[in-house]
């Protein structure tokens, strides 16, 4: 096989392992393990006044019921405010264990361990607690009123207000020939991983080491929380990601209590604990995203171009704010997508509720300021009578016009600069992949056939490859097996391919040689995690300099032997050879050996490694100045700042004029990730997406009563789309190289869900004519809205000057 892997699409090497069953999850760990269960409550706002243990206390296999007040040390202290922000004034976080008060139903009150999980479940149900409830905040405008609040040390609810601003908005705007003013919302969604968060710990009390198996994004930052919680030094924590099965986002976030509460059961019993999320608790206990209300003023010319953007928007944080203001501030420094914006202004104003935590989900803040950027456009559009795509081409940022800087500062600290795109090639792209011209011929057939259709298209800029760093361990063994260690995690990505491919073109090796090691602090102790699509960015680029050091130093040592320079050497299919001259070579194992100068040989290979074999100049030491034993290296790759991918989603659906029920029948994507390690795995991440973002439109949110219960709490309930919902996704890439880094990449894992909201809806609105303001949209809703606002089916596709303050609210496209 050749050695030359970068950018071909070979099939995911994990997979096979994965479908035979022979995965190994958090739940296949710890058979023997005590198992954990959690009192939780069901109310959205109360005090706690009694825990009464004593029904559980006779139990037959109870072993352990703590509560706040058997908390030691910090683990009694408010969790961590893993990203502070100046403009986060308000911060709060919760405690492992309610301390006095719940703030969200599904808060943990009590910890019960048992001999198995049955049990622990049984005693959990005869515990008591007593609450006085309070009154719950939910949903951002009951929060926005203040006239309730969900901390009582505060006056209010708002967590934070940040505002960024780059030229003169408010003497654009009043010199604009046109003006809009609109609303949109998005509501509030979560990411369900087929595998739900869990974690099994087991204590060493003669080593006093701890090893924790943990279903997390970031297995390196839950052993620093660990060991400084604990006191315990970090080289005796160990925190290992097994097989993750999904994450999304959701397992970014850390510490979740229960992953410091299960190690500390686990040392304070001496015995191994387990814990695995049940999906109720999923719901109502880990985090979501999306909520959010936008209120924007636009200013434009006769030809469409935006001369001013003026966006208001409310962001619902939850209960607390552990992964502070990340999600808004990319809301805030996505919005302007492919456009130029001269003058841009952005405030969001974060609130409490009564409701579970928001912490980023796949897409993590951009569906909803793309849904904002791109209807926006849209209406612009439809006020003017012109196509939707030629307003998109009048605004875009021009190929020669990169790096384009924003004048915002992203989600990393650093400043938002575009790296490397060609908005107008991936739009030519995609309507040739869609047909946007030859679309009004079959709507006409559509509509001889009694059927109503609509095309719709969004644009995005996605942020990737957030630092401050990854880094990578690259080390060929004697046998000639090359292992690859990074320290961030894997939840399905296809990272032991892309990875082991990476190798494989710059050392030089057959790719069945490499074998890839990732999420396991034993093996690599450093390190950030997976999200943001930073994995191929960020460790990418790593190991792609871990494996060029070991080419290096691969090409020294074989130098000696082969009395050659190293610089006319060369190394495919794992031998070393001189150029131009084939016969002289020496296979790659023989230089591991080589590489380590031995006194002692324990085989036949080794002996050529000791002191009576290797030929060598009497004056030089075996290790000579500046190199180390072993055909190995380790490095890290820090950018100096994001590198941003893009691109552009159409979408063909069709509404039945009596039930008004959507379906999805064409969807077509053209995406720019830069140079491609594997093109079948970006394919894959975008179908995902894709699904995802479809699911975001039609089907996903989360419905809570006034009370603050979450109505839709399991999959009866709470709906997702199905693989019939999902049609064949059709696509193109443009690769347009980041200036970046060392291979010219930029990040995949989001793209396919981050436009698909205002793609539908703007599909939607062309069939129906009807003005799309919030997501997910139901049949039900869109039948209503249609019997509401018969006038509006009757418009011109786009024809929506007028401000969505005009109209009650339960007549927007979304829930009542």
């Amino acid at each position: 096989m050749t050695t030359k892997m970068f950018g071909e699409a070979i099939s995911r090497r994990e997979d096979p392992r994965l479908l035979r069953g022979d995965g190994r999850y958090l739940d296949d760990l710890g058979h023997d393990a005590y198992a954990a269960a959690f009192v939780r409550s069901p109310h959205a706002h109360a005090r706690v006044n009694e825990i009464d243990v004593s029904g559980a206390l006779d139990v037959d296999g109870l072993v352990a019921i703590y509560t706040y007040d058997d908390l030691p040390g910090r683990l009694g202290d408010p969790l961590p405010l893993l990203i502070p922000h100046p403009s986060l004034t308000a911060p709060r976080t919760g405690h492992a264990l309610a301390a006095e008060v719940v703030r969200h139903v599904g808060e943990p009150v009590a910890m019960v361990v048992a001999t198995d999980r049955y049990v622990a479940e049984d005693a959990a149900e005869k515990i008591i607690v007593t609450y006085d409830p309070l009154p719950a905040v939910v949903g951002v405008a009951a929060a926005a009123s203040g006239d309730e609040v969900v901390h009582d040390d505060m006056d209010d609810n708002v967590a934070a207000n940040f505002v960024q601003e780059v030229g003169d908005v408010d003497g654009a705007l009043a010199d604009a020939p046109h003006r809009l003013d609109l609303r949109w919302e998005i509501e509030r969604s979560a990411s369900m991983p087929l595998e739900g968060r869990g974690v099994y710990a087991r204590w060493d009390a003669d080593d006093g080491r701890l090893r924790v198996y943990t279903s997390t994004q970031t297995s390196t930052s839950v052993r620093a929380v660990i060991a400084a919680v604990f006191d315990i030094a970090d080289v005796h924590v160990e925190v290992i990601a097994p097989d993750v099965g999904g994450g999304f986002g959701v397992k970014i976030m850390h510490p979740w209590p229960e992953e410091l509460l299960v190690p500390w059961a686990a040392m304070t019993l001496g015995r191994e604990v387990k814990w695995t999320e049940d999906r109720r608790e999923h719901f109502v206990a880990s985090a979501h995203e999306r909520g959010q209300i936008h209120d924007v003023t636009v200013g434009y010319d006769d030809d469409g171009r935006i001369l001013a953007l003026d966006v208001r928007f409310l962001h619902d944080n939850g209960a607390y704010t552990p992964y502070g203001l990340i999600v808004p501030i990319i809301t805030s420094t996505q919005l302007p997508g492919p456009y130029k914006l001269p003058n841009y202004r952005v405030e969001f104003t974060s609130l409490y509720t009564n409701t579970v935590i928001v912490t980023p989900y796949r897409g993590a803040g951009r569906p909803q300021a793309v849904f904002s950027m791109e209807r926006t456009v849209d209406a612009i559009a439809g006020d003017l009578g012109l196509d939707r795509t030629d307003v998109r081409a009048v605004n875009f940022v021009q190929p020669d016009e990169f790096p384009h800087d924003l004048g915002l500062i992203f989600q990393d600290g650093r400043p938002a600069i575009y790296d490397s795109g060609d908005f107008p090639e991936s739009l030519r792209k995609l309507k040739a992949l869609v047909d946007w011209e030859g679309f009004d011929e079959r709507r006409q057939q559509a509509e001889s056939e009694g059927r109503r259709i609509g095309i719709g298209l969004a644009c995005y800029v996605e942020g990737t490859g957030v630092g401050p760093y990854e880094g990578a361990h690259v080390h060929v063994e004697t046998s000639g097996r090359v292992m690859v260690s990074t320290g961030l995690t894997t939840q399905g990505q296809g990272h032991e391919t892309a990875f082991a491919q990476i190798v494989a073109t710059e050392l030089g090796v057959p790719i069945e040689q490499v074998h890839v090691t990732t999420g396991d602090t034993r093996r690599f102790g450093y390190a950030v995690g997976t999200f943001a699509s930073r994995a191929a960015v960020m460790s990418g680029n790593a190991i792609a300099l871990a494996a060029r050091a070991v080419n290096e130093k691969a090409r020294v040592v074989a130098a000696r032997a082969l009395e050659a320079n190293p610089e006319d050497l060369e190394i495919a299919d794992g031998i070393v050879r001189v150029k131009g001259s084939p016969d002289d070579r020496i296979p790659l194992n023989q230089v591991a050996v080589l590489s380590n100068p031995l006194r002692y040989s324990f085989s036949e290979a080794a002996q050529a490694a000791t002191q009576f074999s290797m030929p060598s100049d009497p004056e030089d030491p075996p290790v000579r100045e500046g190199e180390e034993p072993g055909l190995e290296s380790k490095a890290y790759y820090s950018p100096p700042r994001s590198t941003f991918a893009n691109g552009m989603h159409a979408v063909v659906v069709e509404i039945d004029p009596d039930s008004a029920q959507v379906r999805v029948l064409d969807y077509a994507v053209v995406h720019d990730c830069g140079n491609m390690i594997n093109p079948r795995i970006v394919e894959g991440q975008i179908h995902g997406g894709v699904a995802q973002g479809i699911g975001g439109a039609l089907y996903e949110r989360m419905a809570y009563d006034e009370h603050g219960q979450l109505l839709n709490a399991s999959f009866m309930d709470f709906l997702m789309p199905y693989a019939s919902e999902v049609p064949q996704v059709r696509t193109d890439h443009l690769e347009t190289p980041s200036p970046l880094n060392p291979l010219g990449i930029k990040g995949a894992g989001e793209a396919g869900v981050i436009p698909g909201a205002a793609a539908i809806a703007s599909a939607i609105e062309d069939a129906t004519g009807l003005q799309i303001t919030r997501m997910p949209l139901s049949p039900d809703e869109l039948f209503r809205l249609q019997r509401s606002d018969g006038n509006a089916r009757l418009a011109p596709v786009g024809a929506l000057g007028t401000s969505v303050d005009d109209e009650p609210d339960d007549e927007q496209g979304g829930a009542p």
